[in-house]
């Protein structure tokens, strides 16, 4: 077996750790809202997203991991270059999952991968025009999200008014189900396929696939798909309750109806997105969606964390692309100093990690932090997570 090969094998690893980074990461899109009312239980929730995550698999194509392989020109390409945006991707999913913070996985790669381009091959090793379509999606997905959302939660109500319905009635917890499904159907659609693209570019560097018949299209083995789906679905089963709890309990206060409308919004930006392979974030769509729906309803939000959030999602690319710029250029120094710099680093913040991964909160925690359900209805002013909101009325 020669040097090339095990690298690359060592480097598609890394890529599915990604993967499973991703898949914990944003659990939240589809557990916060079905957690936080009650539709499903927390202990189950992971389960139930992982399933469809990885059904996702059996149906949708690779319109979206083309777009993503294609970020870095292919004659700049290679192990360095992959490695240098999956660490840089990993590193900021492991610091804003520790915090609670529902950033981008999708916007983190694409950064790591331009950040990585620039250091191998400046300005000109960038194909812009996949970027260009990261950076349309970090603009127009929330905004869709959120409007979709926001209308939702107006046809909602009309039909508790039509149909004299609680805001938890059994039909809308139902609903809330059923969308958490196509959420997270969404999500493994969407963002496996950005791992599938990173490794499909790193073969394709290496000489292991090829382009299509086409003269466009990155030949994307089925091993390769598989592999991510398989990856995405196991981080979410481990769950992310960092930012389940941030989603589900501090943006706003949700009720079945509220949630039935979020799920819709996010729905509707993520299966968009991905009819045309756009790789958007499936968690500006869904965190969009939750305060579209929270708006709508007149529960209002907590504007201090959206705040947060938009901060997050503006500083992704340029944070992760800084990050894989510098490992990037680690990689071209002399053998012996590469070796110790990166190996350093890795075992530095691969020992943080695994002691972040031991030391968090699960979903008894979560739960514990559910209002009762006789009060859900009452004002909470007081409520930890809705500190800043104002009255709930």
């Amino acid at each position: 077996m020669d040097l090339l090969l095990i690298t690359v094998i060592a480097v598609i690893v890394i890529a599915l750790v990604f993967d499973f980074t991703n898949g914990f990461h944003d659990a939240a899109n589809s557990v916060a809202t079905v957690v936080a009312t009650r539709a499903l239980p927390a202990r189950w929730a992971p389960a139930f997203s992982a399933f469809f995550n990885f059904a996702a698999y059996f149906v949708v194509g690779t319109a979206v991991a083309n777009t993503v392989a294609k970020t870095v020109k292919s004659e700049y390409g290679g192990v360095a270059l992959a490695f240098a945006a999956l660490f840089a991707a990993i590193a900021w999913n492991y610091f804003t999952w520790r915090i609670g913070m529902p950033s981008s996985s999708s916007h983190a790669i694409i950064g790591g991968l331009v950040g990585a381009g620039l250091a191998a091959g400046g300005i000109g090793a960038i194909d812009w025009s996949s970027v260009q379509k990261a950076g349309i999606g970090i603009i127009l997905s929330p905004a869709v999200a959120f409007s979709i959302a926001f209308g939702a939660m107006y046809l909602v109500l009309g039909l508790q008014r039509l149909f004299r319905m609680h805001d938890d009635h059994p039909v809308f917890k139902g609903l809330q189900v059923v969308s958490a499904a196509a959420v997270s159907f969404g999500h493994g659609a969407n963002d496996a396929q950005k791992t599938m693209g990173v490794i499909a570019a790193l073969l394709l560097g290496a000489g292991y696939t090829t382009i299509g018949e086409d003269g466009k299209t990155v030949e994307v083995p089925e091993w390769v798909a598989l592999s991510a789906y398989g990856a995405i679905a196991l981080g979410t089963l481990w769950g992310g309750w960092k930012i389940i709890e941030t989603m589900g309990l501090r943006i706003t206060l949700l009720h079945a109806n509220s949630g039935t409308a979020a799920n819709i919004g996010a729905t509707t930006a993520i299966f968009g997105a991905t009819a045309v392979g756009m790789p958007i974030s499936t968690t500006h769509a869904a965190a969009s969606s939750i305060v579209g729906a929270g708006v709508g309803s007149g529960k209002g939000a907590n504007w201090r964390v959206v705040g947060e959030m938009v901060l997050a999602w503006v500083v992704t690319i340029p944070a992760a692309g800084a990050v894989a710029y510098a490992m990037y250029w680690m990689t071209q120094l002399p053998t012996p100093l590469a070796v110790i710099g990166i190996g350093a680093v890795v075992i530095a913040f691969g020992t943080w990690a695994v002691w972040a991964m031991l030391h968090t909160i699960h979903a008894k925690d979560v739960e514990a932090e559910l209002l009762p359900e006789d009060v859900l209805a009452e004002p909470v002013p007081g409520h930890p997570h809705l500190q800043g909101q104002g009255p709930v009325p």
